[in-house]
């Protein structure tokens, strides 16, 4: 019941974060704003954080935490590479 309860809120972190940057419709922040940056990797190291901490209290296993946060990892790095793609193409148009 608390393994649940902790993964399920330890999922909302992560779809918090990436709706943060999903929400973001200026590319161009997204790839040169210092503290748009700054603010995702604080939330990372946040939920990192809540990762190690579910893990140090037998909560989750090493691996879950690890798969959570390589899964959030992924996703982010997904949206960073689509800005990276429209501005190449933008660039292309000019």
């Amino acid at each position: 019941m608390i393994k649940v309860e902790a993964v399920t809120i330890l999922e909302n972190e992560a779809q918090k974060i990436q709706k943060l940057i999903s929400n973001q419709q200026n590319h161009l922040c997204i790839a040169q704003c210092k503290a748009f940056e700054e603010v995702v990797d604080t939330q990372m190291y946040g939920f990192s954080k809540q990762v190690e901490y579910a893990v140090r209290l037998n909560v989750l296993t090493s691996q879950e935490g690890h798969k959570m946060l390589a899964n959030l990892e992924q996703e982010l790095n997904k949206v960073y590479s689509d800005v990276y793609e429209k501005q190449q193409e933008e660039a292309k148009g000019k």
